[in-house]
């Protein structure tokens, strides 16, 4: 254990150290002044020579300036033995104010909590498998996950879109869905999205190409749904998608983009379709929510929705927008009804249907709620144990629309 955690410590200073001092390159606000063409030294002195080495070497004697740079050099701690003094001893010397042991800190403390999230145990006869889908858009790796109750008979398929830094094992975890879908006997497929097509994790809803039939990240999860499809005996009339965050607005895009496929949307903490083109609309659009939304979707396709009031990061402007956008003017009279989960949440819940009761959307607005997975499991990311169960509601959603 203890060779262990010097290995991690060594690599968490080593890629602390690196991206600082990388974080310097090319940035003209943090280049030192240096003096006119400088004397030429080796920023690394040699090691000293003991007196033993030397017994009868007698010591010249210095010019001031060259005593001033001895013992200059004399006080740079020794990059091999000590590199992360060293390396804040040259980010003081350049006056460029970085508490490296502070951010250090931070980074080893990160380290403790970036472990993948462990996957939940499996009932005996259920599956947890990989996959992986590629087409022109590239490749997205994905787990399916199989329920026990599965025996060859057709069953639902429920596309989850994970929100930003998490991933399948984490997703499931976190939401609880493949529990239920043991109970409720379907299908659950989490497509994965890759750091090389974004750094954090985060679906691309707002790329133009993302948001086109045929193109990008959401031809690929059409895609998986598809392969899943060809492979298993899935009932095509009930192929759901759902995500949270940037999965909450990827699973918009597709929905609306994917009508004949996907026969209902879940929408968590998500923004409206075609909400941004690029990144700075990407982030008004989460803060303050969209100016005017596409018109986008029909009725055809029910929307659920839940967002909390007190969302910090996706504004809850947002979780009414996605409604208006996909109720396209429908003036029908909502349904309105407010109410509580013991020790948790309260919340309002809005429904809207056809004059002939088909369902139309749902919006469930949670009371003192943040960025958060409803009635999650703590052992996952962004969740919140305290309710409404959001996974719970949208699979009771989707059955009565089938």
């Amino acid at each position: 254990m203890r060779e262990a955690a010097q290995k991690l410590m060594n690599r968490s200073t080593s890629a602390t150290i690196q991206q600082a001092l990388e974080s310097l390159r090319g940035h003209p606000s943090m280049q030192p002044a240096a003096p006119a063409q400088p004397p030429m030294r080796d920023i690394n002195p040699p090691p000293a020579r003991s007196a033993a080495e030397a017994p009868h070497e007698a010591a010249p004697k210095a010019a001031p300036e060259a005593t001033a740079r001895t013992a200059a050099e004399a006080a740079t701690p020794n990059p091999a033995t000590h590199p992360a003094e060293y390396a804040q001893d040259m980010l003081n010397r350049m006056g460029i104010q970085i508490d490296l042991q502070a951010n250090l800190g931070r980074a080893m403390d990160a380290s403790a909590f970036m472990q993948p999230t462990p996957a939940a145990p499996l009932p005996e006869g259920a599956q947890f498998i990989k996959g992986s889908y590629t087409n022109h858009a590239g490749t997205r790796n994905y787990k399916l996950y199989i329920p026990a109750s599965y025996h060859g008979q057709a069953m639902p398929l429920l596309v989850m879109l994970h929100g930003c830094t998490q991933n399948p094992d984490d997703f499931a975890v976190g939401t609880q869905m493949n529990a239920l879908a043991e109970e409720k006997e379907c299908f659950v497929v989490y497509p994965e999205q890759t750091p090389n097509a974004n750094q954090q994790r985060c679906w691309n809803w707002f790329n133009a190409i993302d948001q086109q039939h045929g193109q990008g990240e959401p031809s690929i999860i059409a895609g998986i749904a598809r392969q899943i499809i060809d492979e298993y005996p899935v009932n095509e009339r009930q192929v759901y998608v759902a995500g949270l965050s940037a999965g909450g607005a990827m699973a918009v895009i597709v929905g609306t983009l994917y009508p004949e496929l996907f026969a209902a949307v879940g929408v968590h903490s998500g923004l409206p379709f075609a909400s941004a083109q690029d990144l700075p609309s990407a982030l008004s659009a989460m803060k303050r929510g969209v100016n005017s939304p596409h018109k986008a979707g029909n009725g055809a396709q029910p929307i659920i929705v839940f967002h909390g009031d007190n969302d910090t990061t996706v504004h809850p402007r947002n979780g009414e927008q996605v409604i208006e956008q996909r109720l396209n003017g429908y003036r029908g009279k909502p349904s309105v009804q407010s109410g509580s989960v013991p020790n948790g949440h309260r919340y309002t819940q809005t429904t809207h249907t056809k004059t002939d009761g088909t369902p139309l959307g749902e919006h469930w607005v949670v009371h003192g709620a943040g960025h958060a997975w409803f009635g999650g499991n703590a052992s996952g990311t962004y969740t919140d144990a305290k309710g409404p169960d959001a996974s719970r509601e949208m699979l009771r959603f989707f059955r009565t629309v089938s």
